[in-house]
C-alpha cells in the first residue's frame, strides 16, 4: 500500500507520520496539497499541524483545498483515510466525519498523554485492539473539543461510529479523564464508512520503540497505523 500524506502550509506532523509509517514497512509519500494525489494512492493521512495558521477556524481553509475533493472521492471508493489532530479538524470541516472540533474547555493548548478506550474494534484503525481495551496516546492541541448536536450524537452512538473515548487507566469514562471537554468524551470518530476516521490524539508519536520508551507514550499508535498495511 502507498500512503499519501497530505501537506498543507502549516502542517508540521507530516514527517512524523512518514517516519512512523516507514517504521512499520508501509510505503508513504508526502504530497503537497496543490499537486494533487498521485494515482498510486491507496491510503491517505491528513496530518497534524496548523494548516493556514488555524485562521478562521482550525482546518477550515485546508478543508476547501481542491485536493480534499480528491480525498472525498477516494474515501467513497473505500480508500482508508485517517485525519490526526489538525487532520481531524480538516476532516470534520470537509464533511468526511460528523461533528466539529472547537476550543478546549481550558482555553489553553494542552500537550499530555491520555488514555483511550477502544469503542469499536471492527475497523481498520482498531483491528489490532479489542473492544474495551485501553491504550495510551499523546495529545497536543488547543482546539480538540469534539462538539456535535444531540440528535447526531445519538446517531453515531447507534451506528457504532465512536472510535475512541477518553477514559481513566482502568477504562472508566469520566469527566476528569476528558482533557478538553469533548462531548461524550469522544476522542475519535468514524465517517460514513469504517475506512474513514479522525482522532485528536497522535498515533504517529507513539509508534517507534525508542521514542515511545523515552517519552512515556509507548507504541500503541502502531496499532492505529497498521490500518495501512
Amino acid at each position: 500500500m502507498t500512503v499519501s500524506i497530505v501537506r498543507f502550509g502549516g502542517s508540521n506532523c507530516d514527517r512524523d507520520a512518514a517516519l512512523a509509517l516507514g517504521s512499520l514497512d508501509i510505503d508513504a509519500e508526502i504530497v503537497w496539497h496543490e499537486d494533487g494525489l498521485p494515482e498510486s494512492t491507496d491510503g491517505i493521512v491528513i496530518p497534524g499541524g496548523f494548516s493556514y495558521g488555524d485562521y478562521l477556524r482550525a482546518g477550515a481553509m485546508a478543508a476547501r483545498s481542491p485536493i480534499m475533493d480528491e480525498v472525498r472521492a477516494l474515501a467513497e471508493d473505500g480508500v482508508p483515510v485517517l485525519g490526526v489532530c489538525n487532520g481531524a479538524q480538516i476532516g470534520s470541516e470537509s464533511g468526511l466525519t460528523p461533528g466539529a472540533f472547537t476550543t478546549n474547555r481550558s482555553a489553553r493548548f494542552q500537550c499530555e498523554h491520555v488514555h483511550l478506550r477502544v469503542e469499536n474494534a471492527d475497523t481498520p484503525f482498531t483491528s489490532a485492539f479489542t473492544e474495551g481495551e485501553v491504550i495510551s496516546l499523546p495529545i497536543a492541541h488547543g482546539e480538540g473539543r469534539f462538539e456535535i448536536e444531540p440528535r447526531k450524537l445519538d446517531a453515531i452512538r447507534s451506528d457504532d461510529r465512536v472510535l475512541f473515548r477518553y477514559c481513566e487507566a482502568d477504562g472508566t469514562v469520566t469527566d476528569v479523564a476528558n482533557p478538553n471537554g469533548s462531548t461524550d468524551n469522544v476522542a475519535g470518530v468514524l465517517g460514513e464508512r469504517e475506512t474513514v476516521a479522525v482522532l485528536m490524539p497522535h498515533p504517529e508519536r507513539a509508534t517507534l520503540d525508542d521514542i515511545g520508551a523515552s517519552n512515556g507514550a509507548g507504541t500503541d499508535g502502531a496499532g492505529v497505523l497498521r490500518a495501512f498495511e
